[in-house]
């Protein structure tokens, strides 16, 4: 493992933003985890994993060692009547593991393409999309504790899963993920639940769909709302959907009686994007950083952009969602800063 000194960050981040590493590190093999804690974290300040850099910000320089995860291997490790157990090392491009779990009849991800993300930043940011959270298929997930060296095999309850949330989000830093077991299912049980999708089969005339069908209609939903990250920067879905009460929704239906909402819980989850489209701000722009044109809740790199644009306009939109709808948005994306 070779450290680089004073690295630029620009191909570590789906956002563009050209910060720079005080020292940078890439781990391409589990085995290369003891040294790396034994002899560079012990001797830093300030660290962080980094997987894809699909979901981070960095709001100026960071003052420290970046650990760049690029272990690679898929494992089959076990099976019962229902169900494979398939072992995915964290930094195999999560896209490409849920093709190829397709390929090889393991089903359950379907709805979960077209993601842009690590294996290892799945299980942190609990993923989800069309119904269907990484959580679900998650069986365990193999970490070090960064303080000892010692190897800790977290069960899905131990990882305390949340919408875009568990247990390494809260403790970022602490646990090194290297890899994660997935139970996936021998036989397709399609999560048709939202509109969207249905609509996509039908137009396809797809009335009974196979898996890969339903992960290729997911996939065109998703990149027809969403910038691809080779065409323009941006870390997907910036905000979280936020949660109200019933009596906040009620209230906020007799005035907008187009609101978007779904049951969750005793509560209703708004859609962010719809708030942000209402308030005025779909496809405008604040300095280098813009709301994407197609779909509210994307922020994009407009070019040159840096993590100071892309607050300035996240506070922006949200003062004004907080405003009109009396609802605080919070970011889904990571905002990794200078301190």
């Amino acid at each position: 493992m070779q450290i680089q000194k004073n690295a630029s960050l620009l191909g570590y981040n789906s956002f563009g933003i050209n910060a720079k590493a005080e020292e940078l590190l890439t781990v391409e093999h589990s085995s290369e985890i003891h040294e790396l804690i034994e002899k560079h974290l012990s001797t830093v300040n300030k660290h962080l994993f980094l997987g894809g850099g699909n979901n981070i910000v960095f709001v100026g320089d960071f003052q420290g060692l970046v650990v760049c995860m690029a272990n690679k291997g898929i494992h089959k490790v076990g099976e019962d009547t229902d169900s494979v157990f398939v072992e995915a090392e964290a930094g195999e491009v999560w896209d490409d593991f849920v093709w190829q779990c397709l390929e090889k009849q393991w089903y359950g991800l379907e709805n979960l393409v077209a993601i842009p993300s690590s294996i290892g930043a799945a299980a942190v940011q609990n993923i989800g999309a069309y119904g269907v959270e990484a959580k679900d298929f998650i069986h365990q997930v193999r970490a070090y504790n960064i303080t000892d060296g010692t190897e800790k095999i977290f069960s899905n309850t131990d990882c305390r899963f949340g919408y875009r949330d568990s247990l390494f989000k809260h403790c970022y830093g602490r646990y090194l993920i290297a890899s994660i077991t997935f139970r996936l299912q021998k036989t397709p049980k399609l999560n048709l639940s939202y509109t969207a999708v249905n609509q996509c089969l039908a137009k396809n005339n797809m009335d009974n769909p196979t898996p890969k069908q339903l992960a290729q209609c997911i996939a065109d939903l998703r990149w027809s709302k969403l910038p691809k990250p080779e065409a323009m920067g941006s870390v997907g879905s910036f905000f979280k959907n936020p949660v109200v009460t019933a009596t906040h929704y009620e209230t906020l239906k007799e005035r907008y009686p187009d609101i978007v909402a779904y049951p969750a819980g005793d509560g209703y989850k708004l859609a962010a994007g719809w708030m942000i489209e209402k308030s005025g701000w779909k496809g405008r722009a604040l300095g280098r950083a813009g709301v994407y044109e197609k779909q509210a809740l994307v922020l994009v790199n407009l070019g040159g952009c840096d993590g100071y644009d892309v607050v300035r306009l996240a506070n922006a939109v949200t003062a004004d969602v907080e405003s009109m709808f009396g609802v605080r948005l919070q970011p889904e994306a990571i905002l990794i800063r200078n301190y």
